[in-house]
């Protein structure tokens, strides 16, 4: 018989490959690229730290204008190991070359669109041939000069892979075998069912990259314009990827990215083997992307929503407040969240309770406890409930207004009973 009443008797899950993944982000790449935005030299310098502090294994940044090459100065000059600086570029010389001139970086992704929509329309290419020319010259032009490559292979479930991207791959991996292989869902086209084939199927082109072309290392890069980014990114390592290219809170262009928060909560609490990476700061870097950056954060956004541990409900407030573990699904301290009780029109008198208890403690400075039945709580959940009916309150009731109601009827109401008594008794 299986008992679960806590977190930890929920078994993991494992990877059914058995494979080392990592994770390399692009917030200060494709992030960058988010519509309404402008990240600053600092915005990326902070990034930087707080995907050190959580244990990101790499980033991956652009170096074509001075703002992006002061970034890079700046995150150097911290002297981390990780995450590991990576440049991007297009698969021309020159742009390999603004990467060559930043002499502390070692490898660089090299933009190779495979769509046909992408090639003879987007970059005016005569043909397929002479874009695969295009991007073996600039791959071999980067491993010529001594940099780790990264083929980024854009739009790659809208492309024809049997017929020329897998062709394509073959060739790249022959010029550098140990080059990662990026499978780009660039319009999101992508789904993780398995049983799917190209060029939708991220479990099958993953399975062809690993066992038919025999690639080292395969990423996915996946967008969200279906919702499936981070299924996709999972699909991915599910079947056989080591790497996800990611980005803190999904931002980048159209629908963005798949959210590197969420995938780094699945693996560190339903995989098993992933306490490499600490995400103890992640509500204060969501906080640091809406203030600075001007993100805006739903307040039901996964992992770092400020509804992710509020309780207001009277079932579900009951329940957290006897035992986490029945609506939580994981501790609020595990991303530097906080719980939050809060009173509205759908709050039980156990949420009630609980809110004047605390108030009681702060304001007198000892743990009393207050029972159900008292008059005083039966009065404060009555004062709130015509609030309600009148239908006039639409918000919370605020912590401000709970301290009010606790000193109306727990605090001033006894010492004016008291005093009057007094009096009565003078005059007898």
């Amino acid at each position: 018989m299986n008992i679960y009443r806590t977190y930890d008797d929920l078994p993991k899950i494992k990877l059914p490959k058995g494979q080392e993944v990592s994770i390399s982000d692009s917030t200060i790449r494709d992030g960058a690229q988010m519509p309404g935005i402008v990240l600053k030299a600092e915005h990326k310098l902070r990034i930087y730290e707080f995907l050190h502090q959580i244990g990101i294994e790499k980033l991956e940044t652009f170096a074509y204008n001075e703002r992006d090459r002061n970034a890079i100065k700046m995150m150097f000059d911290r002297g981390y190991e990780s995450p590991e600086i990576t440049g991007w570029a297009r698969a021309v010389p020159s742009d390999i070359d603004l990467i060559l001139d930043i002499e502390d970086i070692k490898e660089t992704g090299v933009l190779m669109s495979v769509s046909d929509a992408h090639m003879l329309d987007k970059m005016g290419l005569p043909n397929r041939e002479a874009a695969e020319e295009k991007y073996l010259n600039a791959l071999q032009y980067a491993v010529d000069h001594g940099l780790r490559t990264r083929a980024h292979i854009e739009d790659m479930t809208r492309a024809d892979n049997s017929y020329f991207v897998y062709p394509l791959i073959e060739k790249i991996l022959e010029i550098d075998p140990d080059c990662t292989i990026r499978l780009c869902d660039t319009i999101g086209y992508g789904v993780p069912f398995t049983g799917v084939d190209e060029p939708f199927g991220i479990p099958e082109m993953v399975r062809y990259l690993k066992e038919d072309l025999k690639a080292k290392n395969i990423e996915t890069h996946c967008h969200d314009d279906f919702g499936l980014a981070v299924a996709n990114s999972i699909a991915g390592y599910w079947h056989g990827a080591n790497w996800s290219n990611v980005t803190f809170l999904g931002i980048g262009e159209r629908a963005g990215n798949a959210e590197m928060e969420k995938l780094l909560l699945f693996l560190g609490r339903r995989v098993e083997g992933f306490d490499k990476y600490n995400l103890e700061c992640l509500a204060e870097f969501a906080q640091f992307m809406q203030k600075e950056i001007g993100i805006r954060i739903p307040r039901n956004k996964s992992v770092v929503g400020s509804n992710v541990f509020a309780h207001e409900s009277g079932i579900h407030t009951a329940g957290v407040i006897k035992n986490p573990f029945t609506y939580e699904p994981y501790p609020p301290e595990i991303v530097g969240g906080n719980r939050v009780f809060l009173i509205g029109d759908s709050s039980g008198i156990e949420v009630l309770r609980f809110k004047v208890q605390d108030t009681l403690k702060e304001l007198m400075g000892v743990q009393l406890t207050v029972e159900k039945d008292d008059k005083r709580l039966r009065s404060i959940q009555k004062d709130i409930h015509k609030l309600y009916d009148k239908e006039k309150r639409v918000s919370c009731i605020s912590d401000e207004e709970i301290q009010a109601y606790v000193e109306k009827y727990f605090l001033f109401e006894p010492i004016v009973e008291k005093n009057m008594a007094r009096k009565v008794d003078g005059i007898e």
